[in-house]
């Protein structure tokens, strides 16, 4: 028998259960890809991560995730609540600076004023969104083409393609036909009003995420790290700016971008929720809840 440590963290939020929960297993090198993939399946979150020894010793730590149905090379909630449980269980950087090694490559991670963030990976894709896509798109969210005021690909991993609107209510309004969306990640966004909508955030995002089997993800930090390359270097978006995502699930996602000499840095606050172990006999896993901790660490920050 073989037991690895689990964390489920919620990330993007200091209010805990209003971010995006992550599931973590610790020490994983001894799982299979298989029973990695089945594990996620069955956690039915949006992603979990298993964090494994490096292959490469600028690295600290390695992270391989996973989708309900497939595995991404990059993602950004998981990014931040795996540096969180890597910290947690006494990991020590070898540096001012965590890097992260994962399908990406090396990804830079950082504590600033209680916050963790990460380095937004280059993009994959960049450019406009094609005509017929578009119109696709604005079919399947039920507006007319002439409501999106600007469209790019933003893929940096799971494959987004993001559009923007003209602002947040028309982004809280949205009603898609995830079927006429299916096989596509698509983010939107919209300016909020500062009369209208108060100034706790400058923008909302909502991520519809069929592509990876999820219908709408409640905060996506590799969605805000692709929108805000594009957007602060197009001119649309400030170089400071919080979003705020997962309104219409009842969440309440803050993601603090920065971007600093050439480098977007994505942020949010992470807290642990659950922890317990998850136990492998002859290749056959359950999981066992040792301690049930919903709101435990609520003052619990760990932007170390």
């Amino acid at each position: 028998m073989t037991d690895f440590h689990f964390q489920q963290i919620d990330v993007f939020s200091s209010e805990p259960t209003k971010g995006n929960p992550v599931a973590v297993v610790l020490g994983a090198d001894a799982l299979t890809t298989q029973q990695m993939s089945a594990f996620a399946n069955w956690t039915n979150l949006s992603e979990t991560a298993f964090l494994l020894r490096p292959t490469t010793p600028e690295a600290d730590y390695r992270v391989r995730i996973f989708t309900p149905r497939t595995e991404l090379p990059f993602a950004g909630h998981p990014t931040l609540g795996s540096c969180h449980a890597w910290l947690a269980a006494g990991g020590q950087p070898r540096g001012d600076t965590i890097i992260q090694e994962c399908g990406a490559g090396l990804v830079p991670v950082r504590s600033s004023d209680g916050l963790l963030a990460f380095a937004a990976p280059p993009l994959l894709r960049s450019g406009p969104v094609e005509p017929p896509l578009l119109e696709r798109i604005a079919k399947g969210l039920k507006i007319p083409v002439s409501s999106i005021r600007a469209s790019a690909w933003t893929d940096n991993g799971p494959g987004w393609l993001s559009v923007m609107l003209g602002s947040r209510q028309e982004v809280l309004a949205l009603e898609p036909d995830y079927a006429a969306l299916s096989e596509l990640s698509l983010g939107v966004i919209g300016p909020w009003d500062p009369i209208l909508d108060g100034t706790q955030a400058q923008f909302e995002v909502r991520a519809f995420a069929m592509g990876c089997g999820v219908n709408e993800d409640p905060v996506t930090g590799s969605l805000n790290a692709g929108l805000a390359q594009w957007l602060i270097g197009a001119g649309l978006a400030p170089e400071h700016y919080i979003a705020s995502q997962g309104t219409c699930l009842g969440r309440a996602g803050r993601v603090h971008v920065a971007s600093e000499n050439e480098t977007v840095w994505i942020g949010g606050r992470t807290t642990t929720l659950i922890e317990g172990m998850l136990r492998s006999l002859f290749g056959k896993s359950r999981v066992s809840i040792s301690a049930h901790e919903i709101g435990a660490h609520g003052d619990e920050d760990h932007g170390l």
